[in-house]
């Protein structure tokens, strides 16, 4: 099934130019193009889309973006934002944004990120991610329990959408080892389900979409 999703930003040529790309892509259904202004959590409500390409634009700092975009997540939005750089992504990932990529990411690494965070999980390019994202070693100082090397493994495949039979067959183990890790990775994270393992892991810096 497509995910439905609304492109916001402040520049019309530069939205319609997103649209235009992801209306080619056969994974998703652009439904809106909406202006980064005050109307935009309104139109999330009237499009219920599945998700939001938000456009932050090469001068976000002249609007009140990080506003709008908090009350957008607050109203049940999951967005993506494209940053011009990096130091606008601590304000994005405060604001609630799931899927933080460069400007300059490619088509099918953005529809990546709306796919991911349509299914509640986390995107961010790792050249961008360390402006607010833990480095790995500091990760595990928190951590309650560390993974062991093949639970990193299972995870970070956990994170492609793999089942455990691909995982099995990825990795060369049985189903029965795969499942035996994905329960202790549950057990270790504190989460209830594999979306919310990989969630929490990503959030952790244990892993980098």
């Amino acid at each position: 099934m497509r995910v439905r999703v609304i492109v916001v930003g402040d520049d019309p040529l530069a939205r319609a130019g997103l649209a235009k790309v992801l209306m080619e892509m056969t994974e998703l259904e652009v439904v809106a193009q909406i202006a980064a202004d005050d109307s935009v959590t309104d139109a999330y409500r009237a499009y219920a889309p599945d998700a939001v390409l938000w456009d932050l634009g090469w001068s976000p700092e002249s609007t009140d973006w990080r506003e709008r975009l908090s009350d957008l997540v607050e109203s049940g939005a999951r967005v993506v934002t494209l940053a011009p750089e990096q130091s606008l992504t601590t304000g994005a990932w405060s604001a609630g944004a799931r899927g933080i990529l460069s400007r300059e990411a490619d088509p099918a690494r953005i529809a990546a990120a709306l796919q991911a965070v349509d299914q509640g999980l986390v995107a961010v390019d790792p050249a961008l991610g360390g402006a607010f994202l833990p480095s790995r070693n500091q990760a595990v100082a928190y951590q309650v329990e560390e993974l062991t090397k093949r639970e990193r493994e299972v995870l970070e495949l956990l994170a492609e959408g793999l089942s455990n039979r691909s995982i099995a067959v990825r990795l060369e183990i049985s189903e029965h080892t795969v499942k035996y890790h994905v329960n202790a990775i549950l057990r270790k994270l504190g989460a209830q389900s594999r979306t919310e393992a990989v969630v929490r892991a990503t959030r952790s810096g244990l892993i980098l979409l």
